[in-house]
């Protein structure tokens, strides 16, 4: 039977020895940093219980479904346990898919899933999602780990507990600060974080040390990468772009920064296509302010069409930063990365390859 685990709790279990893994997981949250988070650690406890074959699957409504069940029936020639990712960014498997979840969800209650390991990957579903037949039936029978939104209130506490696991500690007041420098963004809360583990000895950290480390940005970041990306200055995007690049910001940190964008995106530009009422679905995004009008001309500029196919293009890159090879796309990451921020600075509604 299915059962919800906070990620403290996950966390506890996966540190065992040897690891209490259960066979269905779904990993359900809107939080790039987290979910990233959440996925490495259950992978690495597969690891260690000897789940030593991967298959890792990106799916949507379009998607050949029966690669899922295939993944998890196929026998390795070496008799390894074997761990299935499936990501489903848009929550919508369709109806294949659906049915393809339910069926998944019935094998895990009937104790078929041999030596096999499912995760599953999904944004926070609304309530009428959660009720339809395949997540009533996975969620029934899967292992939830629902991850936190992070609110700009709720910032200052989660700087200060992510610094404790470093040993470092932080006035409240100098928390608040670095909360409102990072604007509430999780990813370069957790930067900066982890910068200032690199720069200063464990302990009490002072506010001279903190504003310098913070302030002390590089030349380029990927707020200015976004920003130049939205406002469909493409010089500019590309030459922030080759900036991270040349000083050498991590690949899977820019992805993310751009990835998470781009999803914003796409959820506000079907919304506006179902008529929704745009003002609502920003306030639901957490955009507020001079970002707002810039959302709304961006969405003004830029063909409905495009965003599906960049959410697409992004897990593309995602897979040749793993190593995979993706037909359609250039083999160095870093130059598919430049293509997915061409497309979109440019306001082209491209193909998906």
């Amino acid at each position: 039977m299915g059962h919800r685990l906070d990620p403290d709790k996950l966390q506890n279990r996966l540190e065992q020895t040897p690891p209490a893994l259960d066979p269905l997981y779904v990993v359900m949250g809107d939080e790039p940093l987290l979910v990233i988070e959440t996925s490495d650690s259950l992978r690495a406890a597969a690891t260690r219980a000897g789940y030593l074959e991967r298959t890792s699957l990106v799916m949507d409504a379009r998607s050949d479904w029966s690669a899922v069940i295939a993944s998890t029936q196929n026998i390795s020639l070496f008799g390894d346990k074997r761990l299935v990712e499936v990501r489903i960014p848009t929550g919508k498997p369709g109806k294949t898919g659906g049915e393809t979840l339910a069926k998944l969800a019935q094998l895990t209650q009937e104790n078929t899933l041999d030596d096999t390991l499912v995760v599953i990957g999904l944004p926070r579903l609304d309530k009428a999602t959660r009720s339809s037949k395949w997540a009533s039936a996975l969620l029934a029978a899967a292992t939830l780990v629902e991850l936190p939104t992070i609110e700009r209130t709720q910032l200052p506490r989660w700087i200060q507990q992510r610094l404790a696991r470093q040993k470092q500690k932080l006035d409240p007041a100098s928390l608040e600060w670095m909360a409102d420098k990072v604007e509430g963004n999780l990813l370069a809360a957790f930067q900066e974080i982890q910068k200032l583990a690199l720069l200063y000895p464990e302990g009490a950290l002072s506010v001279k040390d903190v504003e310098q480390a913070v302030l002390n940005v590089a030349r380029y970041d990927v707020f200015d990468l976004r920003d130049a990306m939205l406002t469909g200055n493409t010089a500019r995007a590309l030459a922030v772009l080759d900036g991270l690049r040349a000083e050498g910001e991590a690949l899977p940190l820019v992805l993310w920064a751009v990835g998470d964008e781009i999803r914003v995106m796409a959820r506000l530009a079907a919304d506006a296509a179902a008529g929704r009422d745009l003002s609502t679905s920003m306030r639901q995004q957490r955009i507020f302010g001079a970002r707002e009008q810039q959302i709304r001309q961006t969405l003004k500029r830029t063909p409905a069409k495009t965003w599906p196919a960049a959410v697409q293009h992004a897990h593309d890159v995602d897979r040749l930063i793993k190593g995979l090879k993706v037909p359609g796309r250039l083999d160095d990451p870093w130059e598919e990365l430049a293509r997915l921020t061409l497309r979109i600075a440019s306001g082209r509604a491209n193909r998906t390859h």
